[in-house]
C-alpha cells in the first residue's frame, strides 16, 4: 500500500468481471495487465495534478 498512489487493481476481480462478461480467459490475460498498467497511471497523474489523495471520475 501507497498512500496517495494508486499501485494496481484487484486482477482476480477483473478477470472474475471479464468471465461474468463473457470475454475468453486468454483475452482478458492479455489485455487486463496492459490496461491496468494505463489506468494506474492515468489515476496517479490525475491525483498529482489536482493534489488530491481521491479520484474523480
Amino acid at each position: 500500500m501507497l498512500p496517495g498512489a494508486v499501485i494496481g487493481w484487484d486482477l482476480n476481480a477483473a478477470f472474475g468481471l471479464a468471465a461474468a462478461l463473457g470475454i475468453p480467459a486468454p483475452a482478458a490475460a492479455e489485455l487486463l495487465p496492459v490496461i491496468e498498467a494505463v489506468m494506474v497511471r492515468k489515476m496517479n497523474e490525475q491525483m498529482a495534478a489536482s493534489g488530491s489523495r481521491a479520484i474523480s471520475f
